[in-house]
């Protein structure tokens, strides 16, 4: 996951555009309804413009008799480039929890720059990861993120902080990488997302050792199905972690969910002050134990707009974490329903942090 991330000042031109385009006529889809509403939000959290915006390629121009009409004058494709090696950044880590045929998905597929992460939830990781599913993880695994990668497909795991049978887990994980009657033989997914899990390294880190495992199995597992797989592993406490969690020799994932609740929450006292904890030192940032600034990922939901939304990815970038998602959906299942504004909106912006 350390690899090299994109230059900034491109997708500061592509937010600000994005930022200050006309509001889009009706369509269908309801990514471009939710586009609508984030432009007028955005519109109000900066005031009033002073000046009118300098016309695009493909704006309505006066009718000078010699210039090319709009449809014939090509939009520039943006190309990701990657950010500069040792240069930290944020990225969008969707938790996707809707079945494969919903139109969140849809959205996602066809957001630039694709989100760098998207969570897929058959059934609590249960129900088969059958064609229709291995489909919707194909094509959203072909999508380009701002660092200039592939989207990273993760198939959700519940753990019940541990207690669930080992030999369940490991069932659902083999739901995802050894699917049955796939005919192909190929993974659709990049790895494993771990949910419920325990934020404490338990009596002798046996609670954390059994994470450990886990992580071990995901590995083996892919690397039989594909040996040249670069595997994800994510652990999703919630909370900050303990700091034996990301020991040495023992790290339980590539990624920990070290903060998932209100907009509220992260904006007062439910953020306990840092990424990682131990029993004597409390809490703390743990970059000493993140060196490539992608160790942790904040979720955020309950964000009364689209202003409110940059302000949760600033912070999160503030905070630590390589990795943010940040959505107008509320409890009981935020996870289920896109926020009122663009994913591409919410993935150009945190481009230009870092």
């Amino acid at each position: 996951m350390a690899r090299a991330r994109a230059v900034k000042a491109l997708y500061a031109v592509l937010v600000t555009w994005l930022l200050t385009a006309p509001a889009p006529a009706p369509a269908a889809s309801a990514e471009a309804t939710r586009a609508d509403r984030a432009d007028r939000a955005a519109r109000a959290d900066r005031g009033p413009s002073p000046d009118p915006a300098p016309s695009r390629p493909g704006g309505a121009e006066p009718d000078t008799g010699s210039a090319p009409s709009p449809a014939s004058v090509p939009t520039p494709a943006v190309t990701p480039v990657p950010r500069r090696p040792g240069v930290r950044g944020l990225e969008i880590a969707v938790p996707a929890y809707v079945w494969a045929d919903d139109p969140v998905l849809a959205d996602l597929a066809a957001t630039g720059p694709a989100p760098s992460v998207v969570v897929l939830n058959p059934g609590n990781g249960d129900a088969p990861f059958d064609a229709p599913w291995q489909a919707r993880a194909d094509a959203l695994r072909a999508r380009t993120t701002a660092t200039g990668e592939k989207t990273k497909v993760l198939g959700y795991v519940h753990t019940d902080h541990g207690s669930r049978d080992p030999a369940a887990v490991k069932a659902s994980v083999d739901n995802y990488l050894k699917p049955s009657g796939n005919g192909d033989g190929r993974l659709h997914v990049d790895g494993i997302f771990f949910d419920v899990v325990s934020r404490d390294c338990g009596p002798g880190n046996t609670t954390r050792d059994h994470y450990a495992a886990l992580r071990r199995y995901v590995q083996d597992t892919m690397h039989a199905a594909d040996p040249g797989a670069a595997e994800l592993v994510v652990d999703n406490p919630g909370t900050a972690i303990a700091d034996c969690y990301l020991e040495p020799g023992h790290r339980t994932a590539d990624v920990f969910v070290t903060f998932e609740d209100t907009y509220a929450a992260y904006t007062s006292g439910g953020w306990h002050g840092g990424n990682v904890f131990d029993p004597l030192g409390g809490y703390r940032a743990g970059t000493e134990l993140d060196p490539s600034g992608t160790a942790f990922w904040h979720l955020v939901h309950d964000v009364p707009d689209a202003a409110a939304m940059r302000r949760t990815l600033r912070t999160a970038f503030e905070r630590g974490a390589g990795y943010a998602y940040a959505t107008s959906a509320v409890m009981p299942n935020p996870w289920n329903a896109a926020p009122e504004w663009t994913y591409g909106l919410q993935t150009g912006y945190a481009a230009t942090l870092g």
